[in-house]
């Protein structure tokens, strides 16, 4: 391109010269006459013989245009396609066959008109299923309730048998004080008894006297017989009780054992949840802990028969050595050896008291020990009303949760058969035909195409240099290709260029009541903006300064070259329409390329030399 620029500057700095210095010769050789010098206007002459004398060594010839800025026409002119203002692909949103008579393209449909109805096949039973589902989860709830309000109504019974549990302890474990304090008595009757011996023997002559002593210790002993025979009677009477608590444990425990085989079976099938299942195991549990409680019961009740029969049996050993001790004193001498028999008895009697009083000792033991066994007893029982609690309210929870499902369950069934209907989403016009009859219909398979044409957009792309000129809510007309003019106002004009053509979008709207108007016609359009002072230059006077900036060259006032940067504010076939020019400037149109901003000038001027 430069060297083209050399020749055609050199060609045009040839013609200069020929038609300015040597124009004479040019006309003789072409066999052209001279024109008169009436036909050249004597101001011209003037400004050429100026021109001359000015033209020094250094400076570069050039061609100028003497240019005067001038208004352009307001409308931005832009060339874009019709669009239809919606368009929608309608689609299925679940499966089946179409059961309903397509509808043409071309016909005009409402919004919400039916365009494709889908088979039900069996969602109407899906969805009766699902409703019955929702009634058994309601009918669950109120039995679920019921549980939670039965297993809290336990908790606080557990937590008084705990706190009478824990008030039997002070009592046994002050019979078990008595009973240690029993002992030393014993041993002390003991002591005494065997201290006797001696006595009885160094008293043999005082047997005699003794006689009324051993009718009140016969006496005595005959009163104590009554009382060990009714201590007796009381503690057999206590076994018939422990027996019904052992046996009423361990129906406990076959009905706890019942319930725990029915919840593992229901657990295995996963018809009942974990935490009942584990209920059922604590209350089995606790069930065998009240039969061992039960049968301690029993054990304790045994013990103390054996302590009241020991006793009976000691009140009659009682009276029995205090019969001896009569004979022993009527008798004489051999009284004194029945009373040291009798002191010998008495020693096996203390013996038999101090056997007591440990076998009391054991009792108040035990008695104690079943007291805190009873503690543990109702603090499982407590535990297990606890855990009844959380797996009723799992299992109201869960009856919730069943209700939930069934509602989700409903609502699907409903949702999906409300996507059996196809409706237009808005009125328009059907641009396919909808799904034909019997066509098979899966989620995204296209039932119709409807496009609304009423309004139409017109949608162009306007260039950087053009799109600030442009408003929202501007006066434009269009020209089809038919020939038809239209009118309407710009709708949108996008803020964002497109990356490939550095272009904008704007739209128009258009009426198109009678949708004469199609989609995707070739229109011109022109927008309506305001208008600007420009000057027409020719495309090949544009060059570029050393930083990349797009301007003219000109001739300044002291003839010397200088740059101007402009804006390109539209291309015609006539030539390049820019502003940021001064109202009237000489623009250098040859020669540009070969002088920089400060070189002198000699210009010659296309007026002149036309």
């Amino acid at each position: 391109m430069r060297i083209v620029s050399i020749i055609t500057a050199i060609i045009v700095a040839g013609l200069l010269y020929l038609l300015v210095m040597e124009r004479e010769t040019l006309m003789a050789w072409t066999g052209a006459e001279a024109p008169a010098e009436t036909d050249v206007p004597e101001e011209a002459q003037v400004d050429t013989a100026t021109a001359i004398q000015n033209v020094t060594v250094n400076s570069v010839r050039v061609m100028a245009r003497r240019s005067v800025a001038q208004e352009v026409d307001s409308a931005v002119i832009l060339r874009g396609e019709t669009q239809a203002v919606r368009q929608v692909e309608v689609r299925a949103e679940t499966s089946g066959k179409v059961v309903s008579d397509p509808l043409r393209n071309g016909t005009l449909v409402e919004a919400g008109q039916l365009l494709c109805e889908i088979d039900p096949g069996t969602r109407e039973v899906s969805k009766r299923e699902a409703l019955a589902k929702l009634a058994e989860a309601k009918a669950l709830l109120p039995e679920s309730r019921a549980r939670l309000a039965e297993a809290k109504a336990q908790v606080p019974a557990a937590e008084a048998a705990i706190l009478e549990a824990e008030a039997n302890i002070p009592a046994a474990e002050a019979a078990l004080s008595e009973a240690r304090a029993g002992v030393p008595a014993a041993e002390a009757a003991l002591a005494e008894a065997e201290a006797r011996v001696p006595e009885v023997e160094s008293r043999l002559i005082e047997a005699e006297s003794r006689v009324p002593e051993a009718k009140a210790r016969l006496r005595e002993a005959e009163a104590a017989v009554p009382a060990a025979q009714a201590a007796l009677e009381e503690a057999q009477s206590r076994v018939p009780e422990a027996e019904a608590r052992v046996q009423q444990a361990e129906a406990q425990v076959r009905e706890a054992e019942i319930n725990l085989n029915a919840s593992q079976s229901l657990a295995r099938d996963g018809f009942t949840a974990q935490t009942r299942l584990a209920s059922a195991e604590a209350a089995f549990e606790t069930a065998k802990a009240q039969v061992q409680t039960a049968q301690a019961g029993l054990l304790a009740a045994a013990s103390g028969i054996q302590a009241a029969k020991s006793n009976v049996e000691t009140a009659r050993a009682s009276v029995q050595a205090a019969q001896s001790g009569i004979r022993n004193a009527e008798a004489g001498v051999i009284a004194a050896r029945t009373q040291i028999a009798n002191a010998k008895a008495g020693v096996q009697s203390a013996r038999s008291q101090i056997e007591g009083a440990r076998a009391r000792v054991s009792s108040a033991l035990s008695g104690v020990e079943g007291a805190k066994t009873a503690i543990a007893s109702t603090k499982s029982q407590l535990e297990g009303a606890q855990a009844g609690v959380q797996a009723a309210m799992t299992g109201e929870e869960t009856a919730l949760s069943a209700i939930q499902s069934a509602e989700a369950g409903v609502a699907a069934a409903d949702t999906e058969i409300d996507r059996l209907s196809i409706h237009a989403p808005f009125g328009g016009l059907l641009e396919t035909d909808t799904a034909e009859l019997g066509a098979l219909m899966q989620p995204g398979s296209a039932c119709a195409t409807v496009i609304q044409l009423n309004p139409v957009k017109i949608v162009a792309y306007a260039p950087e240099a053009s799109v600030a000129r442009i408003e929202v809510g501007a006066q434009a007309g269009a020209r089809l290709v038919s020939g038809r003019e239209v009118t309407g106002d710009v709708s949108f004009v996008s803020r964002s260029a497109d990356p490939a053509t550095r272009t904008f979008r704007v739209e128009l709207e258009v009426p198109n009541e009678d949708l004469s108007i199609r989609d995707g016609q070739t229109a011109d359009i022109a927008i309506e903006a305001e208008g600007a002072q420009a000057h027409l230059v020719p495309q090949s006077a544009l060059t570029l300064n050393d930083e990349g900036d797009l301007g003219l060259r000109t001739v300044s006032d002291t003839e010397t070259a200088a740059f101007m940067p402009v804006t390109v504010l539209r291309d015609t076939r006539q030539g390049v329409w820019v502003t940021g020019l001064p109202d009237t400037v000489d623009i250098i149109i040859l020669g540009q390329e070969y002088v920089t901003d400060g070189v002198p000038l000699a210009p010659s001027f296309e007026e002149v030399i036309q």
